[in-house]
């Protein structure tokens, strides 16, 4: 619990230290910088910074709206290293969380890779004040991904396949991911997979995408649920020493603001969601068109009878 302490004060003072600089455009500034908490009658929802989880915080308004919740919404405020603080200082309420990953930021030394055991461990060990509801199906994993013409080139299906060869490769992803657990520490821990170099992008985004298919980049981290993966002909990576443990969508909320209606409202949400269901609806993003993301979310809490 001290290392979980001095970890969480670290993360703390160093947005806090960005806000000491001004006007900052780095878009992992926002939540967490000390901002006053919501009205005990209001819950402020926040989101990563990539679609998905803008998505996933969008259901959630809109079933607690529609059972007459008070929301307020702070989206896209970046990485967990940001707005982790948000969820602890109380500036945010409210956010859609991933098992895994969660639990490698507040238990670094974990070995848990699979679903019921990643959730047990989040609730023993998430800080005080702090609590996530039932889990999801719905999962979305990162993965190891490279070009179909990559993976027939080297002959690889798998990352212990990719491993002799990855000091020929330039690695793209989003920033975090050169220092997580899970990211290339684990990959070369695991796999003795270290690449020759590392090119910082987005969090699943277009410009990991992009860099992927015009050969920037020969691998990358992309989420599973995303739509590019199949459209792009893209190849995952199999991960047989379980480098990316079991990641479930969870709602983590700030428990003082957590009643039985939102509990039972959000674990509705969680029942509903299962990974064909996120990736049909990541789908839906991505086309031409490009749908509001509230409305896209306003439209499936109604079709699942939740609003």
């Amino acid at each position: 619990m001290k290392r979980l302490v001095t970890r969480l004060a670290a993360a703390a003072a160093a947005v806090l230290a960005l806000t000491a600089c001004g006007g900052s455009s780095d878009p992992l500034s926002g939540a967490g910088d000390g901002s006053a908490p919501a009205p005990d009658d209001v819950i402020r929802i926040g989101s990563a910074n990539f679609t998905e989880n803008q998505l996933l915080a969008e259901i959630y308004a809109a079933a607690l709206e529609a059972e007459g919740v008070q929301v307020e919404k702070e989206l896209n405020i970046g990485s967990r290293e940001t707005y982790f603080p948000g969820l602890q200082d109380g500036s945010i309420d409210l956010i859609p969380e991933y098992t895994g990953n969660l639990l490698q930021y507040i238990d670094e030394d974990t070995t848990a890779t699979e679903s019921q055991q990643v959730y047990d461990q989040v609730v023993a060990n998430l800080p005080d004040g702090l609590e996530v509801l039932e889990m999801s199906s719905a999962e979305d994993k990162d993965a190891v991904v490279v070009t179909r013409e990559t993976a027939d080139r080297l002959q690889v299906r798998s990352i212990a396949d990719l491993a002799p060869r990855c000091g020929e490769l330039v690695f793209g992803g989003p920033p975090e991911f050169a220092e997580r657990p899970y990211g290339l520490p684990g990959l070369e821990r695991l796999y003795g997979c270290t690449f020759a170099s590392f090119r910082s992008l987005d969090a699943g985004g277009p410009l990991t995408v992009a860099a992927l298919r015009d050969g920037t980049i020969q691998a990358a981290d992309l989420f599973t649920t995303d739509p590019a993966i199949a459209q792009n002909g893209f190849v995952i990576l199999e991960d047989p020493k379980q480098n990316f443990a079991a990641q479930n969508v969870v709602p983590l909320i700030n428990s003082a603001k957590l009643t039985d209606g939102i509990r039972e409202k959000l674990n509705a949400v969680s029942a509903a969601l299962d990974t064909a269901t996120l990736l049909e609806l990541n789908t839906t993003l991505a086309s031409p068109e490009k749908p509001d993301v509230a409305q896209v979310a306003q439209d499936w809490v109604a079709a699942e009878g939740l609003g």
